[in-house]
């Protein structure tokens, strides 16, 4: 979702001052720093990475006037603090409130400083946005923002807002501008996207299988995938979804957390693991060959030897194709950050280690079999591999590099998996 707020955030500067994006911080008239604040980590790389641009832009001759903004959750959560502990910073701003840029860049050159704006209401912004000017195969589009679930250790609620959806037509909208760009997948966006309601123009209420079906009906559209979900937000209109929507791509990212009931029932995760277990059966029942993505937080306060056992089961029984995992880091405002019988934070490294082994061996092993498959692949870039190498994606989400013409870059072509490697898979075009 931050790299798609960037997105609109380059567009709205391009049509309010002529702006466009530069590949070098020493060639920027503005910088901006788009944040996230799930992990106390990425709210301190910020500071780092804010401090070390400005010791790179002081050693240019002559020293350029640059103006600095940090928007995006961090810039939300802190506000003004962000002036005290990075004084040169011109500007500050939340989730909700990028599209005011234009307009604080306007004080600012009247002689405004240090401007802050974080108002967290889920008042339309996408009304003051200009035409998405994405160009590329892949498209992604913010359908719903916010979540109303307040897990104890989470600073969504806080930082996005309360869940608003998108209206229909302006999602489609969004969709069709995307398509007549050049994209042929779409990934619709939210924080809690599959709490999705919204209503088109004759009233109907539309949810996230709704949607997709909508979209679906659009010509051009090959792929459609979906993230972020929330289990207790599951139901069986979505699983139909899988099992009757041809461009609908089989890969769910559906985080659990835990494999521990009474470490659920301590996030306030509002579902239990019996409860995800089954969704994920389910899946694989009406498509074979779903990709199943989840999340782990390890180390969350009270958690026991035997809570981070049964997650370590649960990995072993559902063997997620790709998986994240985090050590529990406290933020401020949420309910775990002033729970008792925090785990040692030594305690919590080892396990999150364990956890690791089994989660990148799983995925190892899931990946070499895949081996001797041919799969259709959407080219999406040049790789990183080198000269004459290119990457797509399965309709899995497992990422192919193999040899082809960079011409081919946005078509479908047909690929035999040769290699499974740990974090991709290598082909060879058919």
């Amino acid at each position: 979702m931050n790299v798609y707020d960037a997105g609109r955030i380059a567009d709205l500067l391009q049509r309010s001052h002529g702006m466009h994006v530069v590949s070098t911080p020493d060639s920027a008239d503005l910088i901006i720093f788009n944040t996230c604040h799930i992990r106390e980590k990425a709210e301190e790389k910020l500071f780092s990475e804010l401090g070390r641009v400005k010791k790179m832009l002081e050693r240019r001759d002559p020293v350029g006037q640059v103006v600095f903004a940090v928007g995006g959750c961090v810039g939300q959560a802190d506000g003004a603090e962000i002036f005290r502990r990075a004084p040169f910073v011109d500007l500050v701003f939340g989730p909700q409130n990028y599209h005011e840029l234009p307009r604080m860049l306007e004080q600012l050159a009247d002689g405004g400083r240090r401007l802050c704006a974080i108002d967290a209401e889920a008042v339309d912004k996408f009304d003051a946005l200009p035409e998405t000017g994405h160009r590329g195969p892949v498209a992604s589009v913010t359908i719903q923002e916010g979540c109303n679930r307040f897990c104890s250790y989470c600073v969504v609620p806080y930082t996005r807002g309360r869940e608003w959806s998108r209206p229909v037509a302006d999602v489609l909208e969004e969709v069709r501008v995307c398509l007549d760009h050049g994209a042929v997948e779409i990934q619709l966006l939210g924080q809690n996207v599959n709490a999705y309601r919204a209503m088109d123009d004759d009233k109907t209420m539309f949810d996230l299988a709704r949607l997709i079906r909508e979209v679906a009906r659009m010509a051009s559209v090959k792929r459609i995938r979906f993230v972020t979900s929330h289990p207790a937000d599951m139901n069986d209109d979505l699983l139909q979804a899988f099992a009757e929507v041809a461009a609908l791509c089989p890969y769910l990212h559906l985080p659990i957390q835990s494999g521990s009931d009474s470490v659920l029932q301590a996030m306030l995760r509002g579902h239990s693991v019996d409860h995800y277990r089954q969704w994920a059966q389910k899946l694989r029942r009406v498509h074979p060959d779903m990709t199943l993505a989840s999340d782990f937080i390890v180390g969350f306060p009270g958690e026991t030897d035997a809570d981070f056992n049964d997650t370590l089961a649960l990995v072993e029984e559902i063997r997620f194709d790709h998986a994240y995992s985090f050590l529990f880091s406290p933020r401020p405002n949420t309910a775990a950050a002033s729970m008792t019988f925090q785990v040692p934070l030594e305690t919590g490294r080892r396990r999150l280690a364990i956890l690791q082994e089994h989660l990148n061996r799983i995925q190892l092993e899931n990946n070499r079999r895949q081996v001797g498959r041919r799969e259709e692949i959407l080219v999406e870039t040049t790789s990183r591999l080198g000269s004459g190498m290119v990457m797509g994606r399965t309709r899995g989400n497992r990422r192919v590099n193999f040899a082809a013409d960079p011409a081919c870059i946005g078509q479908m072509v047909a690929v035999e998996i040769i290699e499974g490697l740990p974090n991709s898979l290598r082909g060879r075009l058919v």
